[in-house]
């Protein structure tokens, strides 16, 4: 990982502040200069859109509750 200092503009720092202050749990300052310059270079192409994780099922167990009963049929408890 690279590490960059950066120099913000009155008005830059002013937005981004205003921005944690107004979150319920402020992420943190790194977190916001990472998101917006992911955000930057998609826009431009230099960077691949992020795809969806797609989890695909494999098959059908037959039962209707596996969804809500995972860890049962985990442990072997139901069957």
């Amino acid at each position: 990982m690279k590490r960059a200092t950066i120099t913000l503009p009155d008005d830059l720092a002013d937005g981004v502040n205003n921005y944690l202050r107004s979150q319920e749990a402020p992420p943190a300052l790194t977190t916001v200069m990472q998101a917006a310059l992911r955000e930057f270079l998609r826009q431009r192409g230099f960077l691949r859109p992020q795809r969806p994780l797609k989890i695909k099922p494999k098959g059908n167990s037959g039962r209707s509750d596996v969804s809500q009963n995972h860890d049962l049929y985990l442990t072997g408890m139901k069957k």
